[in-house]
């Protein structure tokens, strides 16, 4: 009896790398866990569920991991990614380069094999020099071989996730580690709380003053708002810039609802003037990357431009044009200290510019609304954005999630946002996937309401993952824009019995797909339809998937984005 005392005394004071992983996330408030199980991480999924961290199992490591990138851009948390190793690892991948090049605040943990088999290339399980591949896609990667050193690997990766410009952080943990013992006491000391993750980086007064200078001597400015806006938290202070300057404001889809599309000042649906004919630019947490057509060419006119750029990371600056009045620091300090510096007599631009700007913003709001009141069966895109862009205004405390061609680029000009970090779509790389892990991650790290308004090929990269919205009974609200086919369902193979590489099965019923997992599923033919479908489904919070049955005509080829697809010159003869 004795021996066995001092063995269970002996017994407790041990502790492992199983239960320090699990002590460090939830030092560093990391409450919750986006993976799929397998060898090695199954047991450590277990044993994080029976810790309290609230751990979600998607049917596939890359929907995870972008369930993981936007609960980091919702929370300024690092979202946390699990996968098992090697082809496990290389899924969750592309969501951590999806969310640096985002900036979105994420870490993908995956187990691996053992250094000295990988490094002698001896073929073990799923043997792959995991870290040497995620260091080109991240912001930063890192290995941990000892139990002693999980707390510092976990405080590093926090903090490299969400210091600075955020971004994506892989921590390599080889089988052995989960399982090495170490005493309990010491393990404990080991670990690491990090304090203050992402420090207040103030701008240089010169730097304020001068953007200042710029921006007073405008005759036609603009002030451009993107998502690293959003991310900032900073709503207040950026809202009381814009209307304290009176500067007319085009949001990028991310940061639409920061103010209210309907806002007096919004350009959002005159966005071709702005760009064309302003003189002075603002950006604030917007990049003068391809969405913004590198800052050059017709789309910014003749106009000569001066830009005024807020961002946390220097390099940003220059990137494709001359930044004449650069502000480095994070976004909410550098509005705060641009607002000091603007006194309380700022002075107007001059009112022929926001004159001009309205009026065209209500020429063509003006223009679209027929458009939108169509009643047409089978319904095209616009009638049926019409009916959700009622209901998120009637629900503007709900979440879009919004992918596709047509279904993402026509759905961002026409529903409008009203709260910030309302509206969450496929970022700067315009890719296709997100939509069901933004939905999942969405309603679990919000509890609001979700509509995800997908496109039918985008769905098709994740749909699988309405089982996991019914298991975990998510509010999560699906509608597919089902046109058969990709951009359109009406391409013919003129060469053989294949259905052409751009069309689907014809009158594809995705909402039967809901109902055998016991979700509710309808099939919507009319705008009408649709309406009393989708108002059922916010109501009642229930999985619902909405079958949206498009004209195949509907949709034109890459949605707004032709431009980009290579085009033959050659005539077959």
């Amino acid at each position: 009896m004795a021996d066995a005392a001092v063995k269970i005394e002996a017994e407790q004071e041990l502790t492992d790398g199983f239960h320090l992983i699990i002590d460090a996330l939830k030092l560093n408030g990391l409450n919750t866990i986006y993976g799929v199980p397998g060898i090695p991480i199954t047991d450590f999924g277990r044993m994080a569920q029976a810790a309290g961290i609230r751990v979600i199992s998607f049917r596939h490591e890359q929907n995870a991991g972008y369930a993981a990138s936007i609960a980091g851009y919702l929370t300024k948390k690092p979202g946390v990614c699990l996968t098992v190793s090697a082809p496990g690892f290389l899924n969750g991948l592309t969501a951590l380069a999806h969310a640096t090049t985002n900036c979105f605040p994420m870490i993908l943990i995956s187990g691996s094999s053992e250094r000295e088999v990988v490094d002698l290339q001896q073929g073990d399980y799923e043997e792959m020099d995991q870290l040497a591949i995620a260091k080109p896609l991240c912001k930063a990667a890192f290995r941990v071989l000892h139990a002693a050193d999980i707390g510092i690997g976990v405080a590093r990766a926090v903090r490299a996730a969400v210091s600075g410009r955020p971004g994506g952080v892989y921590l390599d943990l080889p089988a052995k580690l989960f399982g090495q013992v170490m005493n309990a006491d010491a393990g404990a000391k080991s670990l690491v709380k990090v304090i203050d993750a992402a420090p207040a980086q103030i701008p240089a007064p010169e730097a304020v003053k001068r953007a200042l200078d710029v921006l007073k001597s405008a005759k036609r400015p603009l002030i451009i708002l993107g998502k690293g806006a959003a991310y900032a938290q900073a709503d207040d202070a950026i809202r009381a810039l814009v209307e304290k300057s009176g500067v007319p404001f085009l949001p990028m889809s991310m940061a639409k609802g920061l103010l209210p599309d309907t806002h007096p000042q919004c350009a959002g649906a005159a966005r071709s003037t702005v760009l064309k004919d302003s003189d002075v630019v603002m950006l604030i947490g917007a990049r003068l990357n391809w969405l913004l057509s590198h800052g050059k060419g017709k789309n910014w006119g003749e106009t000569p431009k001066k830009f005024i750029q807020i961002d946390i990371e220097p390099k940003e600056m220059d990137s494709n044009v001359e930044i004449v009045a650069p502000v480095v620091g994070d976004i909410g300090s550098c509005v705060s200290a641009l607002l000091a510096g603007m006194g309380g007599n700022w002075p107007a631009p001059p009112a022929d510019w926001p004159t001009a700007v309205t009026k065209k913003r209500e020429e063509n709001v003006t223009k679209m609304a027929p458009r939108l009141m169509n009643n047409n069966v089978p319904m095209d895109y616009h009638g049926a954005l019409g009916v959700l862009r009622t209901i998120v205004k009637e629900r503007p405390d709900a979440i879009l999630v919004n992918e596709g061609a047509n279904t993402l680029d026509l759905a961002r000009g026409i529903i409008d946002m009203y709260q910030p970090r309302k509206r969450l779509d496929v970022g700067t790389w315009g890719i296709m996937g997100i939509g069901m892990g933004y939905s999942i991650a969405a309603a679990i790290e919000t509890g609001k309401p979700v509509l995800a308004v997908e496109g039918d090929s985008a769905f098709g990269f994740s749909g699988m993952e309405v089982e996991t919205i019914c298991r975990y009974n998510l509010p999560v609200c699906i509608v597919i824009f089902n046109n058969d086919g990709i951009y359109r369902g009406t391409d013919v193979n003129k060469v053989s019995s294949d259905p052409a590489p751009t069309v689907f099965v014809k009158g594809a019923r995705y909402d039967k797909m809901m109902e055998g997992f016991g979700g509710v599923g309808v099939n919507a033919t009319s705008p009408d339809e649709l309406k009393r479908a989708v108002n059922a489904a916010m109501d009642s919070g229930k999985p619902t998937l909405i079958n949206a049955v498009l004209d195949p005509a509907a949709g034109s080829e890459s949605g707004r984005i032709g431009n980009l697809n290579p085009q033959s010159v050659l005539k077959k003869k």
